[in-house]
């Protein structure tokens, strides 16, 4: 079984507004680097966007995943189990973000996943490192469309 360790990290500017995600895979002695920026979005969103990219990015299943974040967010919905009762009951109803969450369910069934929360902003490199390429992915000229966030907003859901 491949060990992979993931950090993550999201960042906007403005909350909504521009945004961007940052992640590290790291696997022995390979490393890669991942990072997206969205036109509008919110923090939240791209917290749990740099989970499924990151994920998403393993090539193989079965992986043993542990995924840092500083998303208190992420990890408690996971380690709380309260995703995993959403699903059980298909009720993300009033939830925010549920199409990111089925999306992270998705990928996260495929691998043995353990996330851990690392305080933000102190000094981990590999956190330092994914908040640079968040920061930096917010700030790209060709941003993408979060079309999760606009459709939930004409729904007339807010976060």
């Amino acid at each position: 079984m491949a060990k992979v360790v993931i950090y993550t990290d999201g960042a906007a500017r403005g909350n909504p507004g521009p945004g961007g995600y940052g992640v590290i895979l790291i696997s022995g002695v390979h490393r890669k680097e991942l990072s997206q920026g969205y036109a509008l979005t919110t923090n939240n969103r791209m917290e749990l966007m740099a989970a499924v990219a990151g994920l998403e990015a393993l090539k193989i299943d079965g992986c043993e995943v542990t995924i840092y974040s500083d998303s208190k967010y992420l990890v408690d919905a996971v380690e709380k189990g309260w995703v995993f009762a959403w699903a059980a009951t298909s009720d993300f109803k009033g939830k925010k973000n549920p199409d990111l969450w089925l999306r992270f369910l998705r990928v996260y069934r495929r691998h043995t996943v353990r996330i851990v929360w690392i305080k933000g902003h102190a000094d981990n490199p590999h956190n330092e490192r994914c908040d640079r390429l968040a920061v930096a992915a917010s700030k790209k000229e060709k941003l993408l469309v979060d079309s999760g966030y606009v459709l939930d907003c004409e729904l007339g859901i807010r976060f």
